[in-house]
């Protein structure tokens, strides 16, 4: 009479050594990927920020140009545009109403590639290329970090 040997179920040695190599190599394509998606967020994050304070810049221009803003609130050479950031969220009086502010800025976004509310900025009679402030009056808002972005062009660039 024959006996038959019992059938042996399972993985080999050589299969787990194979299947652990590939999920060791699959597994280390995630930090990579997670540090791409994380700088993906803070970008978007920083185009949304600079383009609220370019919008509240343009709607306090464009309430200097409707004569809503006046008096002591523009200065001669402003061009219209704010003295400062601070301005668009304190507000300025509007003209005709004593006990009303129009404020364009609920706060000073945080640069999120620097991760403070501090931002470079551009007066309406600096050069295109100049990276200091004027003082005089906000035109334009910048980030003030040096780094690159994934598209390869500098955030202080935007």
């Amino acid at each position: 009479m024959k006996t038959e040997a019992p059938l042996q179920h399972g993985f080999t040695y050589l299969e787990l050594i194979a299947t652990a190599t590939i999920l060791m190599i699959l597994a280390s394509a995630i930090p990579p990927t997670a540090k791409v998606m994380r700088t993906r967020n803070k970008e978007i994050e920083l185009r949304r920020e600079l383009r609220t304070m370019r919008n509240a810049i343009d709607r306090y221009k464009l309430a200097v140009d409707q004569g809503k803003i006046g008096g002591s609130d523009v200065k001669l050479g402003s061009e219209g545009y704010p003295p400062d950031l601070e301005t668009l969220v304190e507000g300025v009086s509007q003209v005709g109403r004593l006990d009303f502010k129009l404020k364009f800025l609920r706060r000073i976004p945080i640069d999120p590639m620097t991760g403070k509310a501090e931002w470079g900025m551009r007066c309406y009679q600096d050069d295109a290329d100049d990276q200091t402030w004027c003082g005089e009056n906000v035109w334009d808002v910048r980030s003030t970090s040096g780094g690159t972005a994934l598209d390869g062009s500098k955030y202080e660039e935007w």
